[in-house]
């Protein structure tokens, strides 16, 4: 190289043009750039040498004006079809020549200049550029414009987010829920997201705090979620929507294209009359009560099961939808059902008024309430009254004679009760609240023990007792409930602790987890020898498996679910349930924080249970008026049982936060 060489490097990959001006030691060149500062350049620096004449400083400028009138990047695209034909490489003169018919300096600046871009037609290999082939041009032009695509659907949604942010109404598009998705995740999981990295690209370009509740706090400012959001529900594996493979095969059973395969075994039951007993807010009915007279005097108790199968068969895209959701989840703000509601509230459910599909058991009990006879059919049933837990106590109550089968239908639950705590049964009345949410506010009730609720629950389990008698007499794998026996406190500690809340507590703490198996045992609890729930079919698929099963061998067709199949698919729902469970407990514990938030003001009655970490003050409290149980620290010494008066001094519903602090009421007032 000789002074007045005119040379490109590239300083931070931007291609700059200086002259070279004199040697600096045996490599290094001090070259000037166009805007005359000077550089000290190794040979590798240097990116191209303009050969066949030597420049002054000022006619760089002129020189880069010839050489735009031969940057045209469509030239490129003709030199690779041409080379490509030809089957040859080129150097950047060579191409010059190819496409200019001349090689000048602008000229072969020009060619490098396009060659340094390119990223599409042609690979270097040494000073020879080769043509890349004609599929791989089409699959890298393929790369380039989704690429382009992405940045453009990327800008899209940045600018819709500062839209949204700035108080616009914003259509989201379809492109932009990889990128919601990326944000819902991370302010969710944090750091565990698998798209952490997306989401953070999106609060840096919208200069956003890079941590999961700034994200959080974007959502809800976006109107996207709520404050409330139920991260519990979002952190589990549950879909809360159906799919529209799963809505297109609800939608084909609506059309009664499902053939009923108990066509020619269902019972006709229409004529009798069936009451439906639930809180004025459930859809899903799926339980229905008769009492018949027979012949010879006796009375025969028909407990009628919603029959979901009719609707579906093993393995179809309804069953596996179900499988996968294994129970329908019942949260303060709604539920989020096992089937589609389309027909989980409609031919699903028992309707008064409809003729609907059931599987129903006609049961005579012995005078003490044990079973005597049993009977189960696939049937017919026309549901008769509709009626609330409320109305069915207003009915036993005033003992209205309109309705003689529910005064005998609650003496006979009556007697069920009795004998089953003659058999060992194990009663626990702790109270239960019931939360529910509308707009955001909350209602918190006390279940009632009532009259209404043990009658239900009494046929309910006795429903349980005749469906796994049933499978334990024909050898049927069906998912059998158990309990083992558990080791309670003796009668004189019992005594020692004030009956209700505080010794059902000592109580149930005993109690062991029950467990599900495909073979019978018992069911110390509820004092049954063998058990298996099946009256909740569209609401738990444990129920629905035992449907199944049942049915097939009324049909006398081969069972769906071996047993060592039943087995296992048993235990991956059993842990798809206590999933579940945990996110109910989680989110009505939510809530009830959000209610005490509200009313932080108010003084709560409430009762010692017991001693959670006695040496750490941690008790566990029951606010009497909610039916609400909370771990509460004091700093004195509380004896179990003890009534106080408690305030929150602090919650945090979100951090699942709370303190209750002791206060004293006003001389002369009582709770």
């Amino acid at each position: 190289m000789e002074k007045g060489t005119l040379v490109e490097f590239r300083p931070q990959g931007q291609p700059r043009l200086a002259i070279a001006d004199r040697p600096d030691g045996k490599k290094n060149w001090v070259v000037i750039d166009q805007n005359q500062q000077s550089h000290s350049l190794q040979p590798r620096q240097i990116t191209y040498s303009v050969s066949g004449q030597t420049y002054q400083l000022k006619e760089i400028p002129a020189f880069l004006q010839e050489v735009a009138a031969y940057t045209d990047p469509d030239s490129l695209e003709i030199a690779w079809e041409l080379l490509l034909e030809e089957g040859k490489s080129a150097t950047t003169a060579e191409m010059a020549q190819l496409l200019f018919s001349q090689q000048t300096p602008s000229q072969c600046y020009a060619v490098h200049c396009l060659l340094s871009e390119d990223k599409l037609f042609f690979k270097q290999k040494g000073d020879l550029y080769e043509p890349r082939p004609a599929s791989q041009v089409n699959e890298l032009r393929h790369q380039i414009e989704r690429e382009r695509q992405r940045l453009q659907e990327r800008q899209g949604f940045i600018d819709r987010i500062q839209a949204g942010l700035a108080g616009e109404t914003v259509d989201w598009q379809s492109s932009d829920r990889p990128y919601l998705e990326a944000l819902e995740r991370f302010a969710t999981l944090g750091d565990e997201s698998s798209q952490q990295a997306l989401a953070l690209e999106i609060l840096a370009a919208i200069h956003r705090p890079d941590s999961p509740q700034a994200t959080f706090d974007l959502l809800v400012a976006l109107g996207l979620w709520s404050r409330h959001e139920n991260l519990f529900l979002r952190r589990s594996q549950i879909p809360t929507q159906f799919s529209t493979k799963v809505l297109e095969a609800a939608q084909q059973s609506l059309t009664g294209s499902t053939p009923d395969l108990d066509q020619f075994h269902r019972l006709d039951l229409t004529h009798l009359k069936v009451y439906t007993i639930d809180d004025e807010s459930t859809q899903e009915i799926d339980d229905g009560l008769s009492l018949e007279r027979l012949e010879n005097g006796q009375e025969q108790l028909w407990i009628h099961i919603a029959d979901p199968t009719r609707w579906l068969t093993p393995g179809d895209e309804l069953d596996l939808e179900a499988r996968r959701r294994t129970t329908t989840l019942y949260l303060p703000t709604g539920i989020v059902p096992m089937f589609p509601p389309e027909l989980a509230t409609g031919p699903m459910s028992l309707t008064q008024g409809q003729v609907c599909y059931a599987l129903s058991f006609g049961i005579t009990l012995q005078p003490d309430g044990a079973v005597g006879d049993y009977q189960i059919h696939p049937s017919l049933i026309r549901p008769t009254y509709r009626l609330t837990y409320e109305d069915v106590d207003e009915i036993l109550e005033l003992d209205l004679q309109t309705e003689p089968e529910v005064r005998a239908i609650a003496a006979w639950a009556e007697k069920r009760r009795s004998w089953r705590e003659s058999q060992g049964a194990i009663s626990i009345n702790m109270p239960e609240a019931s939360i529910k949410v509308q707009a955001d506010q909350v209602q918190i009730q006390v279940l009632d023990n009532s009259p209404s609720r043990h009658l239900v629950a009494e046929m309910m389990i006795l429903a349980g007792e005749v469906s796994a008698r049933f499978g334990q007499a024909h050898n049927l794998p069906i998912p059998f409930r158990l309990q083992p026996q558990p080791e309670l406190p003796s009668e004189a500690e019992l005594l020692q602790l004030n009956p209700g809340p505080v010794r059902d507590c000592a109580i149930r703490r005993c109690m062991p987890r029950s467990e599900v198996s495909t073979s019978a045992a018992r069911h110390a609890g509820l004092g049954l020898e063998t058990y298996c729930q099946t009256t909740s079919p569209i609401r738990r698929y444990a129920d629905l498996l035992a449907h199944f099963q049942i049915k097939a061998h009324l049909r006398g067709d081969p069972l769906p679910f071996a047993e060592p199949d039943l087995k296992l698919l048993l235990t991956s729902i059993t842990a798809a349930v206590q999933e579940a469970t945990l996110i109910e407990r989680q989110t009505n514990r939510y809530w009830c924080l959000e209610y005490l938030r509200c009313h932080a003001d108010q003084i709560w009655p409430a009762l010692m249970l017991r001693w959670l970490r006695e040496h750490e003050g941690l008790g566990l409290v029951l606010l009497e008026d909610l039916g609400i149980e909370l771990a509460t620290r004091f700093n004195r010494s509380v004896a179990v049982g003890e009534q106080l008066q408690l305030k929150v001094s602090h919650v945090d519903p979100r951090q699942d936060r709370i303190q209750l602090d002791e206060v004293a009421l006003p001389a002369g007032e009582s709770r």
